[in-house]
């Protein structure tokens, strides 16, 4: 069994072949699927999936991305969803210092004020930084992590860095990019983590595994993170498999 921690089968590269996608993993052993929302219509999609497939839940926030669009009508309107049984964590919030949408302050303010309300709404939260790691740190420091902890999602940084993370109650999330031959230091950190702190994700359609990089992700191939992690470690690609799936379980508060 592997749970995919991270992917937009909510976005239009996936409509109308939903169903197959969702078969195709199954087949790979990928058996949990975790939607995430990060704009109104990717928002709607994920609910609308999580509501209609058992075993697919729903993640939704504002994406730094989009963070000068954030207003109390949006808030709101994520509030509301949060109750759901189906929403099992707020994300992908954080910063993104790549395509720099919005300036630091605006996001910055955003990003705050969702963890804030994954904590006073007892949730998880999952984290998207680029280019913006210090920064990334240095709010969630800040801000404090809650009880439910957090995820780093598609982590890209050092093993350093991804420590510095989990003692700040956060799990480390590994993609596809853990694959690419150039991500010695990812690598590492995949390494020498604790197992019990790992979890895989596709962030499809983006990101694809080597030996389909360049190409459309799929969450059929969070089969081939899990099997890189695994060669890195030296274990069995069962156990890893076994190990993230246990592990999303848990910060999601899940029960099978």
């Amino acid at each position: 069994m592997i749970f995919d921690t991270h992917t937009h089968l909510n976005v239009a590269n996936f409509a109308g072949r939903e169903a197959e996608e969702i078969e195709k993993a199954r087949e790979f052993g990928v058996t949990k699927l975790n939607i995430v929302g990060f704009d109104t219509p990717t928002i709607q999609q994920s609910l609308a999936l999580s509501a209609t497939y058992d075993n697919l839940y729903a993640t939704i926030g504002w994406h730094p991305t989009e963070a000068g669009f954030y207003t109390s009508e949006i808030e709101a309107m994520i509030v509301q969803q949060l109750a759901n049984p189906k929403v099992i964590a707020l994300g992908e919030i954080g910063l993104d210092y790549h395509w720099m949408a919005d300036p630091k302050d605006v996001q910055e303010t955003v990003f705050r004020r969702q963890i804030q309300l994954s904590k006073t709404h007892n949730l998880p939260f999952v984290v998207h930084t680029r280019d913006a790691m210090a920064d990334t740190y240095a709010i969630i420091k800040s801000e404090g992590v809650g009880p439910r902890g957090g995820i780093m999602h598609s982590f890209s940084g050092t093993y350093a860095e991804a420590k510095q993370f989990l003692d700040l109650g956060m799990m480390i999330s590994f993609s596809g990019v853990v694959t690419f031959k150039k991500a010695l230091e990812l690598q590492e950190a995949a390494t020498k983590l604790p197992l019990d702190k790992l979890l895989v994700e596709t962030d499809a359609p983006y990101l694809a595994p080597m030996p389909f990089r360049g190409r459309e992700n799929t969450p059929a191939y969070t089969k081939f993170v899990v099997e890189k992690i695994a060669a890195l470690r030296g274990i069995s690609a069962d156990e890893v498999a076994q190990a993230t799936y246990d592990n999303a379980m848990r910060i999601f508060d899940l029960h099978d």
